[in-house]
């Protein structure tokens, strides 16, 4: 089959950790870009060669020569532009969340079964040689029933400046859905997507809100007076299955890291695991003996946020289920919402 054509909406940020996977693609090529800024799309269209450029999304969409969409925007600007796309008859890879409302992503839902169209959210954590070769394992059973789960990404001063970042109008909200997004969801991919139920959960600004309260971001600069998010979440979410999970996501703590701390420990009845050291815990019974297996990880691809885009054009050719289905980012911004909700409330919410 012909290349799939692809035009970028947002150019100027994520979306250049997708372009490599755009060109070594051998299902899709770049043929278009859209950026409110004009100078960045110019000479972003120079730097990769492509000609097809405006700073009008919906020229774009409507374009009846391009397959696909990749929306690399602000967050509350992946709907409307999603839907938009959809409805125009392209298939629709969008960076994560999917879209800052679970209402939202319904729609989502809506105009991708009514195009027949493929969606997927950009969760490039999940193509990771270590979160492969961890699910991989996972999935032979040998944790048994995951009964409870710890997941936190922390940062000791690493809030964002930009304002599609730190104002809700732009973002829906601070590191709860600007990361927050990633551990979930991989926490609930290696949980076999369980259905959340409850959710008790708070998300304040503690040290954003203080007076010359700074970021190391870019070298260390203030917190912009525009910062109106979160910059600390966490939860305690409960599933259908009756297992849980105690979430805690941050731009700003004091937390002893270099940069990133993500972690992911999973406790079953057979075994426990721990992400990203890729360690599976077991117990020999017989032998009364506790031991830990390191696993190998799987063979090393191209970058994660690369290789989503590969996978989802490779979906396409092949007519394949979306890599990423926009059911379980539904599941992982319900209990995100969830969490801004039980803030309000001051008590559980559910689900």
């Amino acid at each position: 089959m012909a290349a799939l054509k692809v035009g970028i909406i947002g150019v100027g940020g994520i979306a250049r950790t997708h372009i490599p996977g755009w060109q070594a693609s051998e299902h899709a090529e770049i043929v278009g870009g859209s950026d409110i800024d004009e100078n960045v799309l110019q000479a972003w269209g120079g730097e990769q060669g492509v000609s097809k450029l405006t700073t009008d999304a919906k020229e774009l969409i409507s374009d009846p020569d391009i397959d696909i969409i990749d929306v690399c925007t602000p967050s509350n600007y992946h709907a409307p532009l999603s839907i938009a796309a959809l409805d125009a008859g392209k298939h629709v890879i969008c960076e994560k969340p999917l879209a800052p409302t679970p209402g939202d992503i319904r729609k989502m839902i809506e105009a991708r079964d009514l195009s027949g169209k493929k969606l997927m959210t950009a969760q490039h954590f999940r193509f990771q040689g270590n979160s492969r070769a961890m699910k991989g394992q996972i999935d032979t059973g040998v944790l048994g029933d995951v009964y409870h789960a710890r997941s936190w990404m922390l940062r000791r001063g690493g809030a964002p400046t930009g304002l599609g970042f730190i104002q809700k109008q732009h973002s829906g909200g601070g590191p709860c859905i600007d990361i927050g997004v990633h551990i979930l969801d991989l926490t609930l991919w290696f949980m076999g997507n369980p259905q959340p139920v409850s959710v008790t959960g708070v998300a304040k600004a503690e040290i954003a809100s203080q007076e010359n309260a700074f970021t190391g971001w870019g070298g260390g600069q203030p917190i912009p007076p525009e910062f109106d998010v979160e910059d600390f979440a966490a939860a305690f979410i409960r599933f259908d299955t009756g297992a849980t999970l105690v979430l805690e996501v941050s731009w700003l703590l004091h937390h002893d890291t270099q940069g990133e701390d993500m972690q992911m420990w999973l406790y079953g009845t057979q075994g426990g695991a721990h992400w990203p050291q890729n360690e599976i815990l077991e117990s020999d019974k017989v032998n009364r003996q506790f031991t830990n297996k390191t696993l190998k990880l799987m063979p090393p691809g191209m970058e994660a946020h690369a290789e989503e885009c590969v996978q989802f054009a490779k979906a396409i050719a092949e007519d394949a289920p979306s890599p990423v289905p926009a059911e379980q980012s539904l599941q992982v911004m319900t209990i995100l919402d969830g969490i801004y909700r039980s803030q309000k409330t001051g008590g559980e919410v559910q689900l």
